[in-house]
């Protein structure tokens, strides 16, 4: 970890990489643009998995006081992970054909049915506490109409995966056992909710003379106002929802992997504790005594004993961990490896044909219905994930290193 506090810092900026030149140079702009804020605690956090983002770096960490900025969060608020172990040996299952492929095949096959992917979402409405709850307690949300909609929408699209980054995946653990990881967020409203409040928020802040620059693109609302307790209420919405969405997937997941195995291999499958945790959101936290505003955008939170999941890439590596609970870093590890390109830049760099031979090598099986843009998540397009977690030995203990067996993308 080193420090910058120059002449273009207002608040340090702590960093988990060797050196400044592991930085790329919009991400280091946009460090010393969140070390301008007025209302920054101690200081500016950046994961070893740090990169560029809107407004604030993936992988940053603020703390604030009094404030929360929308785009702090991020457009996918509650994105996270979700685990679950279970008491069967990959090797156990690995070559036994079904009808479908093999029973790993038939098992991604299967999650591919069940599950909406991408854009896809389902054709009635599902059931959803979260939603239910939300609208017995319509008069959080009411004032703020144009969101509204969405809650009824919310019900056709929880337990569903989207696109980008997120996945489902069969993994093996060290020691040879099954385990099941999804990553997943709180879909479309998560967007909608971080767009609606950052325009409000930036159209205040004009308002306000703020000295925050708009350029920046950290427009702030005080949470004592009432536009900074709709967008809390709409934030936590908006967590819990993905909270749920990665939930109902899972118990979809686990009910696949049992009937297939237990069908062909006479195995009874059991499941462990499952770790299900946000890595895009803020909450109310007591840090160096004070009450602040944590704000994680692409970063995780590992109190000292806090189990939490770190994903790799498709093809690679991810952990499950244990937290050390850092004060340096507000109790906050990376949330995955951090990406070496961008998506445009992963699709010029690396071919389909490339991907695609490089899993077939690993044994991977691959669920997804469009091929023409696998480059884009390939491990390729990631940093080492076993450097990130070196980075970051202050922050966390390893607890299960985990390879890719199969995989869903939309």
């Amino acid at each position: 970890m080193f420090v910058l506090y120059n002449e273009k810092t207002r608040f340090p900026v702590k960093v988990w990489l060797e050196d400044e030149s592991r930085l790329e140079e919009n991400c280091l702009e946009q460090a010393y643009n969140l070390s301008q804020l007025p209302f920054i605690h101690k200081w500016v956090c950046l994961m070893p998995d740090t990169h560029a983002g809107k407004g604030m770096p993936i992988g940053g960490v603020i703390a604030a006081k009094e404030v929360v900025i929308p785009n702090a969060v991020g457009v996918d608020i509650g994105c996270g992970m979700d685990f679950i172990p279970t008491n069967i040996r990959v090797e156990d299952i690995r070559g036994i054909q079904t009808g479908n492929g093999t029973v790993i095949q038939a098992i991604i096959g299967s999650i591919m049915r069940a599950i909406p992917l991408n854009t896809e979402r389902y054709k009635l409405p599902q059931e959803s506490r979260v939603m239910d709850r939300a609208q017995q307690e319509m008069e959080k949300y009411e004032q703020n109409p144009g969101l509204v909609p969405l809650i009824r929408d919310g019900y056709f699209q929880v337990g569903s995966l989207g696109g980008g980054n997120h996945f489902i995946e069969l993994q093996e653990d060290q020691e040879g056992y099954l385990c099941i990881m999804i990553h997943s967020g709180s879909r479309h409203l998560g967007k909608a909710v971080c767009d609606h409040f950052h325009k409000m928020a930036g159209e205040l802040n004009r308002q306000w003379y703020s000295e925050v620059k708009e350029e920046y693109r950290l427009a702030f609302l005080p949470v004592r106002s009432k536009e900074g307790q709709q967008y809390i209420n709409w934030m936590n919405l908006a967590m819990d929802y993905a909270f749920e969405n990665r939930a109902r997937m899972l118990d979809k997941t686990c009910a696949i992997v049992k009937e297939l195995i237990e069908k062909h291999t006479g195995h009874t499958v059991e499941f462990g504790e499952e770790i299900n945790c946000h890595h895009n959101y803020a909450a109310l936290e007591n840090h160096y005594g004070e009450n602040v505003w944590v704000h994680r955008k692409g970063a995780t939170r590992v109190r000292e004993g806090e189990m939490a999941v770190i994903p790799g890439a498709m093809g690679s590596y991810s952990y499950v961990v244990e937290g050390k609970g850092n004060r340096e870093s507000f109790c906050t590890s990376s949330h995955g490896a951090g990406r070496n390109y961008s998506r445009s830049g992963a699709m010029k760099a690396f071919s389909v044909e490339q991907v695609m031979l490089d899993l077939k090598e690993q044994d991977v099986v691959l669920g997804k219905r469009k091929k023409n843009d696998v480059a884009e998540e390939c491990r390729f397009a990631y940093k080492d994930i076993d450097q990130v977690m070196a980075q970051q030995s202050d922050m966390v203990t390893p607890v299960r290193k985990l390879k890719t067996v199969g995989v869903v993308k939309g």
